[in-house]
Parts: C-alpha cells; sequence; structure tokens
C-alpha cells in the first residue's frame, strides 16, 4: 500500500492479537507503523524485527497520537479491547488531526450504527465472527460473506435452479429482483456483463437488504412457468 509513490504511515491503537497482526502485514507490504498500546508488555506481541514505534499511552490522548506521528499519519486503526476507546480514538484522529482513513473495531453491534452516522467505519467483531463460524457450520445456509456495520446490508452465496444455466445473467437478475454481483466460476471471480450467461457449476453472489435474502434465494432456488 503506498500512495503517489510515497510511503504510507498508519498509526494502530491496540496492540492485541489484531493490532500486532496489522502492525506486522503493514510493515511488510513497506509501510511505517506505529503501534499504541496502554500496557507496555503488550508490544511483546511484536515480532523482534518490528521496525515501528511502540508508544505506551491512552490511544486517544493527543500527545500519545502525536508521538506516534499521527500528524503525518494516512491512517488510523483503533482495534483495542474498548468500543468507547475506539470510538473515541478514531473520532480524535479524524476530528482534530484530519486523518481521512479512520476504522474502530466494536464489540457491540448495536452501536455500529450511531458510529457510521458519525463517520466512523466499523468493524463488527461478534457478529463477523459469529456469521463466519455458521457458515463453516451450516454451509447450506444462507449466512452472509459479509455484512455491513448497520447489520442490514449483506453479501451472500445463493443456490440457484440448474434450470436456469444457459440463461442470461440479466434474466435472472429480473426474476428474483436481485442484482448477482459476481459469479465464482471454477475458482475465478466473475462480474457479470450484459451479455454473460449462468453455466454449469457457477456459484452466485448477490448483495441486498438481509430481510430480503431469504426471498431472493427462494426465487433463484426454482424457475416456474413466467422464466420460460
Amino acid at each position: 500500500m503506498h500512495l503517489k509513490g510515497r510511503v504510507v504511515h498508519i498509526v494502530i491503537m491496540g496492540c492485541g492479537r489484531v493490532g500486532s497482526t496489522l502492525a506486522h502485514i503493514l510493515e511488510d507490504r513497506g509501510n511505517t507503523v506505529s503501534v499504541i498500546d496502554q500496557d507496555p508488555e503488550a508490544f511483546r506481541r511484536l515480532r523482534p524485527s518490528f521496525k515501528g514505534d511502540r508508544v505506551t499511552g491512552m490511544g486517544f490522548d493527543r500527545n500519545v497520537l502525536a508521538r506516534a506521528g499521527i500528524e503525518r499519519a494516512d491512517g488510523f486503526a483503533a482495534v483495542s479491547s474498548g468500543d468507547n476507546s475506539n470510538i473515541i480514538a478514531a473520532r480524535v484522529a479524524r476530528e482534530t488531526f484530519g486523518v481521512q482513513q479512520v476504522a474502530a473495531r466494536i464489540y457491540d453491534p448495536r452501536r455500529a450504527e450511531v458510529y457510521e452516522r458519525l463517520g466512523i467505519p466499523t468493524v463488527a467483531t461478534v457478529r463477523w465472527s459469529a456469521d463466519q463460524i455458521l457458515r463453516k457450520l451450516l454451509p447450506e445456509s444462507t449466512e452472509p460473506l459479509w455484512r455491513d456495520a448497520t447489520g442490514k446490508i449483506v453479501l451472500s452465496q445463493a443456490s440457484v435452479c440448474p434450470d436456469w444455466i444457459g440463461e442470461p445473467v440479466k434474466l435472472v437478475e429480473q426474476s428474483a429482483a436481485t442484482k448477482i454481483v459476481f459469479i465464482d466460476r471454477l475458482g475465478e471471480a466473475i462480474v457479470p456483463q450484459p451479455g454473460t450467461v449462468l453455466q454449469q457449476g457457477d456459484v452466485v453472489h448477490v448483495i441486498a437488504k438481509e430481510a430480503e435474502l431469504d426471498r431472493i434465494c427462494g426465487a433463484l432456488a426454482k424457475r416456474d412457468g413466467s422464466g420460460h
């Protein structure tokens, strides 16, 4: 990740498993990274070869953020174990220091919509993890691959009736009143074009309001006389 040929600087608040993993990935991609944590013992999760700054303190303290290089940061990630700390720190980074790319991890998905309205992208950890586990336990279910922070919009894999094979994707979309955003065809992701037709083995993915998902999957799983 580079911006117009220059090195990107990212500040991460929280040196738990997520924070340390992010730090290593970003550094491996040639970026500079500063990690903030109020517990100096947390920095043990960073590998010995980590070249970034380790800053001890509260991630929403302006002086601490300044020591981490927030004034030159291109991005800020708040991934500590506290929802309130994460959102406050993200807001300080955005509103006080003008960092445009910010993200905050939260555990309570009920707060996600409020945070999104504040302009802070969030990752609702508990709900995301639950969705992923359900997809592995119930592979035939319609548990989403992705869910927006409010929990209302989802990306989901959907089974398609064999009778649709050979038909244009546009016709399938019209019948199910949905949008097929991409098709997994033999392990390759394909964005449908106007002339794309469904082939044997295609796995379709739709994005929709979660309240509409059962209806859409039901419509794709059958084809009545009106489709012929």
